[in-house]
């Protein structure tokens, strides 16, 4: 379906202002998942840990190669070997629950079976991250439904107008959170599968 807000040159840009922020939302609450832990490893679960890299948070993906050799393995090369002792650090700290192992040239993380006490608190986070995720998205609808009401009290658009547009910022969040609620499911059976 056309997009009537797209298609009206007053509120044109508004649209895609809204489009790009609602997807951004969803963009970062997909990244999130990705780093969700499950039962088995994935070179992802590592992607929201920073080490300090000469005064700079970066992540381990941008300073060496993250690999899974097997289900329960994940095994992390440093192409600096002078920050093994760093990665390996920030892996302990994080609240992953991971126990690095590292032989200064490689570090390897196994990756336990989760324990059903483990799984439930894993699915209350992605719950709490949902909330936040969903919460990002209706600030962005109401920042959109004010600067439509701005429009309309500013005569760029009519009533009619405006309320369509409304509408459509409605719908617009209602997908986007749709889309996040299917994937936040999907995740969650995946974390609930033994």
């Amino acid at each position: 379906m056309a997009s009537f807000m797209a298609g009206n040159a007053a509120m044109k840009d508004l649209y895609s202002d809204l489009k790009r922020r609602m997807d951004h939302a969803v963009d970062g609450f997909q990244s999130n998942l990705a780093s969700v832990r499950t039962g088995r490893a994935s070179a992802h679960m590592l992607d929201q840990i920073k080490v300090d890299y000469y005064g700079t948070p970066t992540a381990i993906t941008q300073m060496a190669q993250v690999s899974t050799p097997e289900p329960q393995l994940i095994v992390v090369q440093p192409w600096d070997p002078s920050i093994v002792k760093e990665i390996e650090k920030a892996i302990q700290t994080s609240d992953l629950g991971f126990n690095p192992q590292s032989d200064g040239k490689l570090i390897r993380i196994p990756v336990p079976p989760m324990t059903e006490e483990r799984r439930r608190d894993v699915v209350k986070h992605l719950n709490r991250v949902l909330e936040e995720h969903r919460t990002s998205v209706r600030n962005v609808r109401r920042d959109g439904n004010e600067a439509l009401k701005k429009l309309s009290k500013d005569k760029k658009i009519s009533e009619d107008d405006e309320k369509r547009a409304m509408e459509e910022v409605q719908k617009m969040t209602d997908d986007e959170i749709r889309r996040m609620e299917e994937m936040s499911r999907r995740k969650e059976a995946e974390v609930m599968q033994v």
